[in-house]
């Protein structure tokens, strides 16, 4: 008898929908139904519309009354809010893991991290998968709770225009570096050095905002 698979958690379903935003799967302006999604999932539309809710909270959906569900367009206002409480958090973790030091296994996963980006220089999905594993080593190994589930709902505007940017307006090639030097810098203890590092790494999607709304008025909204 052949085993039947579980039905999908709202969390799974959640992250599978996110992912497919992040990435421009599903683009700006698209229509979405909890029915088609449903089917997809093999599910019923209860965790479907919850899983939307959640999305909604996250500014990457929409519910306007008697038209539908949408995926919103990239603000460029909440990307520099999201910027804002991204180098906040990360500046205080690099400067928690310099100044406490990093374990050795948290180390590896951000060395691995940078690896794999070398790897997925022009594969821009597999590219930030790394990019988000390379800064949750030092979100976990400073040991301070979940705070990584806090970064990730914050950045989640942030994220799509990293993702356009890539790989031809902001150089992979810079990004990795300065994963490089926040790296050498925690190992060496350097508290300034790390803050300094990560945010010139966290101003690199501002520098290609303007372009890249100018580029793609059809994704991207400026409304600063």
């Amino acid at each position: 008898m052949r085993a039947i698979s579980a039905p999908l958690s709202v969390a799974a379903i959640h992250a599978t929908i996110r992912q497919d935003i992040i990435v421009l799967r599903l683009r700006p302006g698209t229509r979405v139904s909890e029915n088609e999604l449903a089917r997809r999932f093999g599910t019923s539309r209860t965790p479907v519309r919850e899983a939307l809710f959640r999305l909604v909270d996250e500014g990457l959906v929409a519910v306007w009354p008697q038209r539908g569900t949408f995926i919103t367009h990239i603000s460029l206002r909440a990307v520099r809010r999201a910027r804002f409480v991204r180098e906040a958090m990360e500046v205080a973790i690099l400067r928690r893991a310099a100044e406490q030091g990093l374990s050795a296994a948290n180390q590896t996963m951000a060395e691995r991290a940078i690896e794999d980006q070398e790897a997925a220089r022009d594969q821009p999905e597999w590219f930030t998968r790394a990019d988000d594993a390379f800064h949750r080593a030092f979100a976990d190994g400073i040991d301070v709770g979940n705070i990584w589930a806090v970064l990730e709902r914050e950045k989640a505007q942030f994220d799509r225009l990293r993702f356009l940017s890539l790989p031809n307006v902001t150089p992979v090639e810079t990004l990795i570096g300065q994963h490089r030097a926040m790296l050498d810098a925690v190992r060496r203890g350097d508290v300034t050095a790390a803050e300094h590092a990560a945010r010139e790494h966290l101003s690199e999607v501002l520098k290609v905002s303007d372009t890249l709304a100018a580029t793609h008025p059809e994704l991207i909204v400026d409304d600063t």
